[in-house]
């Protein structure tokens, strides 16, 4: 028997070019991916039951196209349940994520498709496959035994259970989260209580509360809404009711009209961790610390960990001194003694206004989106010869915009940008995949298509939105990680874009990008004032690169606290002994051994920060969040790489980071070969030696001289 289906009547099975999100609806998802698993089941009972040895277009190829129509069709219900997270989309998620959990779950454990795949790595055609090809067998060999496929059949059914209920709980994680931010909002009737509030922050508050039917101002948790009250509002009290808000998100302090905490996250945490720790134990691991590590680069939690003190033993010192200066100057200065959580971003701001004139709001004046972008499209051109070109595709938001990516004429990619902020949006900023590059038996190339996600501010009163630095980072940033799915070169999609790319190196391509917006060339590109269309003025850059690294100790220890407590937090020192759920209270307790260890600020016992780290509790970064600053030291050495190229050029070439042909390296070494290769080795590739954590340090001004 062989499934078949109708694209025309659900467009979530019409795989023939884009998704179809003017015509997908929720009530699509359920016939939809019941087909898929049922076509990619009766698949695998047909392969595995066929008695001749397998080979790679009768066997690898077939399961490769079935996982990737179903992966494509529940990538489309995944976004939309990212990008639009209203009652109906989030039921039909979560109506199929049980099963489609389980398929999953299954799959992996199938001993017979395992052998299959072990089977062709043992025979002729394996030794003659491509590099490309090998890698990909030998990942899926190496997911299979952690998927569970060798367990005894007694243990596969708590592993299969395992897995489901991990899935269910992701999932309630970031709604929770969702939930919780958006329940909270600070009204504001007298304009004097807005003193020190940037006035286009304060347009944005009118128009939420317009839109509420109400007057006043309307603020919320929501990171466009929130940071500019915590970095400006001259009232205290404001900032400290925001500050407890925003700590106590999703946690048993955040209650609902009735006095209830519906959106509590301390109970799935400890669920996670005890899951998480029970399934490492079905493996054979000490703990999900050592599962985590076994796809990255780094050779073992312990090495992580030493690499995250280390860097904490060198970033100390600075961020000592960092809170000291800040401490001084809020009590002389402001009168605020002690210096409260809720004052850190407020008498930072102050600070930085006092010591290098300029303030953060200034800035953001000289970027307004639609130049921002054309700058970010510049770069791209001049390092790698691209060029950007407005495209059409149906979208999921008016506000979503659709973009290909073309060199020499020929079609790269495609990507769709979803810029701002909206209560049905999940926070944050990321990059997903919604097709990835691939050829067929018949030569055929289908092209990479990727989802570019943030939340900044929208538009307001008919001016365009404005960029903070570090909104035009995160934007570079996202860029990044799409520009590695996107320029890849390999053919097999299991090894294409970022796909089969060791997690601590996957940041690489991303980071990088970032440091293209602390150059001059680059900014004074993509800059115009909102106002007066007068470009970012040499002075005001020149401020900026002065303060670059203003507080980066601070910065730098703060991601290494949350890097440290994720590794130990799936470690067995902590999962050992707790009988059933890991308590909230052993969690917040290791945060603050943690804190004694690295930190050097101390947020109240009140805070709740473990209740929003949707990062290790519902994404893909659980034992894994040291990654960011693991591979911040392979983007900082790559980008020295273009330093370099500098310095070696002709007086009259100094200062254009931009080089071409460095950049074509990158792109051949780095982005082009995806997963097709070990990290390390594509590092070595475009560096010619291992990487170094001195262009690190010295890029955060951490060289004592």
């Amino acid at each position: 028997m062989t499934t078949t289906y109708s694209p025309s009547a659900n467009p979530l099975l019409d795989f023939s070019g884009l998704p179809r999100f003017a015509d997908i609806r929720p009530e699509h998802v359920a016939p939809a991916i019941r087909a898929l698993l049922a076509e990619y089941g009766e698949l695998i009972a047909r392969l595995t039951a066929d008695p001749t040895p397998p080979d790679w277009n009768g066997f690898v190829a077939p399961m490769t196209a079935a996982g990737e129509r179903l992966s494509r069709a529940w990538g489309i219900v995944g976004h939309l349940h990212a990008v639009l997270d209203i009652p109906p989309w989030r039921e039909a998620y979560n109506a199929m994520l049980p099963e489609v959990s389980a398929f999953y779950a299954e799959l992996g454990q199938n001993l017979a498709l395992f052998h299959k795949y072990k089977a062709f790595a043992a025979g002729p055609e394996y030794a003659a496959s491509s590099q490309v090809r090998r890698r990909i067998i030998d990942h899926e060999i190496r997911d299979f035994r952690l998927s569970g496929a060798e367990l005894p059949e007694a243990d596969k059914p708590r592993f299969k259970a395992i897995q489901e209920e991990l899935s269910q709980l992701a999932a309630k994680f970031s709604e929770n989260l969702l939930d919780a931010t958006n329940a909270h909002a600070e009204w504001i009737a007298d304009e004097a209580d807005l003193a020190g509030i940037p006035a286009d922050a304060r347009a944005a508050a009118r128009a939420a509360a317009e839109k509420d039917g109400r007057p006043g101002w309307k603020f919320t948790l929501h990171l466009p809404s929130w940071l500019p009250v915590m970095q400006y509002a001259d009232d205290r009290a404001l900032r400290e009711r925001m500050y407890r808000a925003h700590a106590t998100r999703a946690s048993e302090f955040n209650l609902d009209g009735d006095g209830g905490a519906p959106w509590d996250n301390g109970p799935l945490i400890g669920r996670i961790l005890a899951l998480r720790a029970e399934e490492a134990k079905l493996l054979g691991y000490r703990d999900y610390a050592e599962v985590s590590i076994v796809p990255k680069m780094a050779d073992s939690p312990a090495q992580a960990l030493a690499f995250l003190r280390e860097l904490a033993g060198k970033a100390k010192p600075f961020a000592e001194r960092d809170l000291a200066e800040l401490t001084a100057f809020a009590r002389d200065e402001l009168g605020l003694d002690p210096l409260a959580p809720w004052d850190i971003a407020y008498a930072s701001e102050k600070l930085r206004q006092r010591r290098y004139a300029y303030s953060e709001q200034e800035v953001k004046q000289y970027f307004p989106e639609p130049r921002v972008l054309d700058g970010l499209f510049t770069v791209m051109r001049e390092l790698y010869g691209l060029d950007i070109v407005a495209d059409e595709a149906p979208r999921w938001d008016e506000d979503t915009r659709f973009f290909r990516i073309e060199k020499d004429g020929a079609l790269l990619g495609q990507f769709y940008l979803d810029l701002h902020a909206r209560d049905s949006k999940r926070g944050g900023a990321w990059m997903d995949s919604a097709r990835d590059r691939s050829r067929d038996a018949s030569d055929a190339l289908t092209t990479p298509v990727a989802y570019l996600v943030c939340n900044f501010p929208a538009p307001v009163a008919g001016k365009p939105a404005t960029f903070t630095h570090d909104d035009v980072l995160t934007l570079f940033h996202e860029a990044g990680h799409g520009l590695h799915h996107l320029l890849t070169r390999v053919d097999e999609s299991a090894a294409s874009g970022i796909n089969g790319v060791e997690w601590d190196a996957v940041e690489l391509p991303s980071q990088f990008m970032e440091n293209f917006c602390w150059e001059w060339d680059v900014l004074a590109a993509m800059s115009a004032h909102v106002d007066s269309g007068q470009p970012l003025p040499r002075t005001l850059y020149d401020k900026m690169i002065a303060a670059r690294n203003f507080q980066s100790g601070m910065r730098m220890v703060r991601q290494i606290e949350f890097s440290l407590f994720d590794l130990l937090l799936h470690s067995d020192a902590v999962a050992s002994g707790a009988g059933g759920d890991i308590p909230i209270g052993r969690v917040l307790a290791l945060l603050d051994e943690v804190r004694r260890e690295v930190a050097v600020l101390f947020p109240p016992p009140w805070h709740r920060f473990p209740h929003s780290f949707s990062h290790i509790f519902a994404g893909g970064y659980a034992a894994g969040y040291y990654s960011y600053k693991w591979a911040e030291v392979l983007s900082a050495d790559a980008f020295a790489a273009f330093e370099e190229a500098v310095d070696g050029q002709a007086d009259g070439n100094r200062g254009r980071l931009l080089d071409r042909a460095t950049g074509e390296r990158f792109w051949r070494e780095i982005l082009a070969v995806g997963g097709s290769r070990p990290a390390l080795a594509s590092f070595v590739a475009f560096r010619g030696r291992e990487p170094s954590v001195d262009a690190l340090l010295r890029h955060n001004g951490m060289v004592n001289t």
